[in-house]
């Protein structure tokens, strides 16, 4: 079987984060990557991650861990603190926008 080609920085934007990176800190390692689309694919990781912990506590299984924390954090080194989402809004994702959601294909 043929090895499949490596994703360009464009693909690696898009889609579920971790089928590219193993975590967190691989993004920001990224020297192919632009310190927006870092913090983009970030964005959309603590998204990701928010919308699995939301499934947790409604019973469903998801991945353990500290992966929520580990990409605020990342994201807080890029953004100077300031490019996570809130914590503090009314819905279940705590203010992350529904835009930051893996794109429909």
């Amino acid at each position: 079987m043929p090895k499949a080609a490596p994703k360009s920085p464009q693909e690696r934007t898009k889609g579920d984060p971790s089928t590219n990176y193993a975590c967190p800190e691989d993004v920001v390692a990224d020297a192919a990557l632009s310190k927006k689309q870092k913090i983009e694919i970030l964005q959309r990781w603590e998204y990701d991650s928010r919308e699995m912990a939301v499934a947790a506590e409604e019973g469903m299984t998801g991945p353990g861990g500290d992966l929520l924390r580990r990409i605020k954090l990342t994201l807080a080194k890029l953004t100077d603190g300031n490019g996570g989402a809130e914590t503090t809004a009314p819905n279940k994702q705590h203010g992350a926008s529904p835009s930051l959601a893996k794109p429909k294909h």
